[in-house]
């Protein structure tokens, strides 16, 4: 399974899932740099999967739209962003549907506006996809591929505030919008993770975490291979 992280941050947030059917899951980016981290073969995806509104996850739907690549996307997330059209596909939480050989699973998250995480399977592999949520109601099994947000850590949020550096109604936003480590080795504890081949963690906060820290207790906890989803990954 070839997975290539885009960009990974609140600058923006895009990932390519390789295959016979390749995907993109978020367009964040600029337009433009994607095409260009495409090689410009912007036909060869097969869709694109957008979690919700935020401009760092859906900021090139619209050009992806318009050069005619299918969009799956909520109903409420459409609305948000105005857009519609037969290449707008909408999706609903707990309903599978079929993109060429991936079947995707879409299931509701915990954020600010609505939003959807993805477990999508090929039949041989299972890649689930969770950002920008403070928790995660369901459980997975099987999973190969696991894309999963790791924003920040409550003691690093905690002294970043005790210097200064971070409005205490800041660590209040955060902690009710994006997955913190503390949160993430609780789902990974509450998850079967016997299949897992890799982890990656995304959407880093620039301040509030430590990539180092974060990849080595992930990996020691998992005994998995932890990748790190950087802004320009």
């Amino acid at each position: 399974m070839d997975i290539q992280c885009f960009g990974s941050s609140s600058k923006g947030n895009c990932y390519r899932i390789g295959g016979n059917f390749p995907l993109l899951l978020d367009v964040g980016l600029q337009f433009k740099k994607i095409q260009q981290l495409l090689d410009f073969k912007v036909s060869s995806i097969a869709g694109v999967l957008i979690t919700h509104s935020h401009g760092d996850h859906s900021k090139a739907v619209s050009d992806f739209i318009k050069v005619g690549i299918d969009c799956y996307i909520s109903q409420e997330t459409a609305a948000e962003l105005n857009i519609s059209g037969h290449r707008v596909k909408i999706v609903e939480p707990l309903k599978q549907f079929k993109i060429g050989t991936w079947t995707v699973l879409p299931f509701e998250l915990e954020h600010d506006v609505f939003n959807l995480g993805y477990l999508l399977s090929n039949g041989v592999e299972k890649i689930l996809y969770i950002t920008d949520t403070y928790y995660c109601r369901y459980k997975f099994t099987g999973v190969t591929h696991l894309l999963i947000e790791c924003n920040h850590s409550y003691a690093i949020l905690d002294r970043n505030i005790e210097l200064g550096h971070l409005p205490p109604v800041m660590k209040n936003r955060l902690v009710k919008s994006h997955f913190s480590l503390e949160n993430v080795k609780e789902f990974l504890k509450a998850n079967d993770l016997s299949k897992i081949h890799e982890i990656w963690l995304i959407h880093l906060s620039d301040g509030n975490s430590n990539e180092g820290l974060f990849k080595r207790e992930i990996a020691e906890l998992t005994g998995k291979m932890v990748f790190i989803g950087g802004a320009a990954c």
